[in-house]
């Protein structure tokens, strides 16, 4: 008995591109092409084959789509730094939640690469180099990682989370105006009438620490203060904990501090709390980031609201532009406004 066009055996297993072609009247090659990408596809040959694979359940081979395509449907976020900081600050876990709605809507990949100096950070640039990806998300840079510079060198689409510390044309960021943020913050404190305010930036060699401390120093310069009140922490908790210490240590009237991220804030209320300080009746702080932290410290504290997952969205989609094609030859920068978000601590 022959079997009906449109129909198939069930008995012989998956269906294959073969069927498809058959139940779709059209040449293996061009099944293959329609459900790839559909290049050199006619519309009415297109709109044949996706029936045909709607009404026979067909699933393409990845390997086989990825050699039509050459693309390997996944995206990479690279993370220069250890595994215990990504797993336990919330920033990467916003970064993630951005990244992943974006990814969502195209049924990609996401593959978390941690780069951590030395021979990992040499095994990812060659996972990266051999194009196990289509592009690459970099987040939580450092200054002597080079990832701009290299990524660029292999020509793999990227999009920076945050400032690269290199200006070149080709280096795609979305960022929030971290200087603007932190002078908004320092203000708020010379408004309160802290007479003697310091503050605890994060590392020398991350722009988003740099261009905090900058935004400090702009509005101490504008007030005539001094701005020799600085301890760099690292932006966690125990670093937060270890520069307010020495901060304290050498400069112990200090009736504001202004801190380049919540989760340092966190530590350093807790030393300011041991040392019988009060937040703040003795010294007032203010933190960076509102990624839920802020609202759980004693008392919740006030801080500069970066929106990271929004942000982490907008650079993946930026991202998926220049996999297309569509954006590539020009570097897009997207800078957010900070929005400041008023506690008890300040």
């Amino acid at each position: 008995m022959s079997r009906v066009k449109g129909t198939r055996d069930t008995t012989s297993g998956s269906p294959t591109l073969d069927e498809v072609a058959r139940v779709a009247g059209v040449s293996r090659a061009t099944a293959s092409r329609a459900i790839n990408g559909g290049q050199r596809v006619s519309p009415r040959a297109q709109s044949s084959v996706d029936a045909a694979v709607r009404s026979l359940g067909y699933v393409p081979n990845p390997a086989a789509r990825s050699l039509v395509t050459r693309r390997t449907d996944s995206i990479a976020v690279v993370v220069p730094e250890p595994d215990d900081r990504v797993f336990s600050d919330p920033f990467f876990a916003g970064t993630l939640r951005g990244v992943t709605r974006a990814l969502n809507e195209r049924d990609l990949q996401l593959v978390l690469l941690l780069a951590k100096p030395g021979e990992t950070a040499t095994r990812t640039l060659r996972y990266l180099t051999n194009r196990h990806v289509d592009g690459a998300l970099v987040v939580s840079h450092h200054r002597d990682d080079g990832l701009a510079e290299q990524l660029a060198r292999i020509d793999l689409p990227c999009v920076f989370g945050g400032r690269p510390w290199t200006s070149g044309e080709q280096v795609a960021y979305v960022d929030v105006d971290n200087t603007a943020g932190e002078r908004m913050a320092t203000e708020v404190l010379l408004e309160r009438g802290c007479r003697r305010i310091g503050t605890i930036a994060g590392p020398s060699d991350m722009t988003a620490a740099e261009d905090r401390l900058a935004g400090w120093r702009q509005a101490m310069a504008a007030a005539g203060r001094s701005d020799d009140a600085v301890v760099h922490g690292d932006f966690t908790e125990a670093g937060g904990e270890r520069a307010a210490e020495e901060l304290l240590a050498t400069h112990p009237d200090l009736d504001g501090i202004v801190v380049a991220s919540d989760l340092m804030a966190l530590g350093a209320m807790r030393v300011l709390q041991r040392l019988g300080r009060r937040v703040p009746d003795d010294v007032a702080v203010i933190g960076f980031d509102d990624l839920g932290v802020a609202e759980r410290t004693t008392p919740p504290l006030t801080t500069v609201r970066q929106p990271v997952e929004q942000m982490a969205e907008r650079a993946t989609r930026l991202l998926l532009e220049q996999v297309d094609g569509r954006s590539r030859g020009h570097a897009m920068r997207v800078i957010i406004p900070p929005q400041l978000v008023r506690r008890q601590s300040a």
